[in-house]
């Protein structure tokens, strides 16, 4: 149900099976079940119960009187939590489906159309890494196919970047295939 694992000594990452989760909890609508499974996570990896989720204007979630930086994405069945001591971060699980054919002209520029050529995993870990970065970035006025790029990759390891503007930030993130999930995450700020 639940799997929690360090990924170097300021990043943590937990993952919740939330359809296992919702078990005891039948009668509860999908937003509070995501919210609870939040809570749930967040106990188990800051091992306290001591701590208040509070979110931004933009509803960019951040730990109350606390330092370490989150993010938060669920999809479907699944629940996922990075926690980075050090810097802003973002982390995305998105489930793997065609569905996202229907929308990549929503989210590629043309260097990413040519790269991808109508692949649904590249498509969605494209989706999951533009995701992460916005996570990271925090504020509503990103464009993903403006302002936020991902660079080819053929590995778990994805280089992207937004520019805005005067302001141009690249990441290094990582890929995770969990079951039918890819998930994404920063890694660091370059």
């Amino acid at each position: 149900m639940i799997k929690l694992k360090k990924i170097n000594a300021f990043i943590a990452i937990g993952i919740l099976d939330l359809h296992a989760f919702a078990k005891n909890r039948l009668d509860m609508p999908k937003r509070e079940l995501e919210k609870a499974g939040s809570q749930f996570l967040l106990k188990q990896m800051l091992k306290t119960e001591i701590f208040e989720i509070n979110y931004t204007a933009e509803n960019k979630p951040f730990l109350k009187a606390r330092t370490e930086h989150i993010s938060i994405s669920h999809s479907h069945d699944k629940l996922a939590i990075i926690i980075n001591e050090n810097e802003n971060t973002g982390i995305d699980i998105e489930l793997v489906r065609d569905k996202v054919l229907k929308i990549q002209h929503k989210f590629l520029n043309a260097a990413e159309v040519v790269f991808v050529k109508d692949n649904v995993e590249k498509l969605i870990t494209i989706w999951a890494a533009k995701e992460a970065m916005y996570k990271a970035y925090g504020l509503k006025e990103l464009d993903f196919k403006t302002n936020l790029f991902v660079e080819k990759f053929d590995s778990s390891v994805i280089f992207g970047k937004i520019e805005i503007g005067d302001l141009k930030k690249r990441f290094e993130l990582r890929l995770e295939n969990i079951d039918d999930y890819k998930m994404v995450y920063i890694l660091n700020e370059l």
